[in-house]
């Protein structure tokens, strides 16, 4: 995956940086570094206006000069580069890591933590999910698209449809979601959480801080779908345990 893998990695600290992109040049990746978060941007600005964008990863840091990374992130957006995004900084405040979620970064990683951790987080931020598993509900065609009542999932472009309307979920947003629907029972908090970050990666304060992120993520995803059905009510919280998706009569 690295010798394929083209990254583009935002950090105004100048020490820091070239330690980083050097790691992931000896580990085989593709990097392309900025220094200013507004010279990456006119730079990727222009390679998205010349359709010469080859980008597999974004890794941002959060406070830089000028644009912050989020800020970055949202301008990307906006010129329609959706690039995966992961950020990396010493911000480890749980509002930093819902606020890069919610603006479609797929990963929040402290610097802290070893570069060994770093890789692992981008070969899972790169590779394609499973496919998705029917639970007890689901039947799953030979396309990869798994259909439970009004919701369809596909796996193999994360596309979202709920009552044939389209549902704009991030790829965590779309794992959680297929997590439940597969498992076709109560899903915990740390099941949830291991999907989308790793097996037993720490988060929070305390040692259940990552229930608050799990929270916060649910929340979204149930915003999005009462945002095209203002009925929506197939998530099920079982407070101090984590959820279940349902198939409930309005699924009928």
């Amino acid at each position: 995956m690295a010798e394929a893998t083209r990254i583009v990695v935002v950090d105004d600290d100048d020490l820091f940086r070239p330690m980083l992109v050097g790691n992931l040049t000896e580990a085989g990746f593709h990097v392309r570094e900025f220094a200013a978060p507004d010279v990456a941007l006119e730079a990727l600005s222009a390679d998205a206006v010349a359709q010469d964008v080859t980008i597999d990863l974004l890794i941002l840091d959060w406070k830089m000069p000028g644009l912050t990374g989020l800020e970055l992130l949202q301008r990307l957006r906006q010129i329609n580069l959706m690039t995966p995004a992961i950020f990396l900084t010493s911000l480890d405040d749980v509002i930093y890591e819902e606020a890069a979620l919610k603006a479609g970064a797929i990963d929040f990683v402290g610097k802290t933590r070893s570069f060994a951790i770093l890789q692992r987080r981008i070969e899972l931020a790169l590779s394609r999910s499973e496919p998705v598993e029917a639970g007890s509900d689901g039947q799953v065609g030979s396309d990869g698209v798994l259909q439970t009542g009004p919701l369809l999932l596909d796996a193999g472009s994360h596309a979202v449809t709920w009552r044939e309307r389209p549902v704009s979920l991030t790829l965590g947003e779309f794992k959680s979601v297929a997590l439940m629907v597969r498992a076709g029972r109560d899903v915990s908090y740390r099941e949830i959480y291991d999907a989308l970050r790793g097996e037993n990666f720490a988060a929070g304060q305390g040692p259940d801080g990552y229930r608050a992120n799990v929270r916060a993520l649910i929340k979204r995803v149930r915003q999005k779908f009462i945002a095209v059905d203002p009925s929506f009510d197939a998530i099920e919280n079982f407070p101090g345990f984590g959820y279940r998706w349902r198939a409930a009569s309005k699924d009928a």
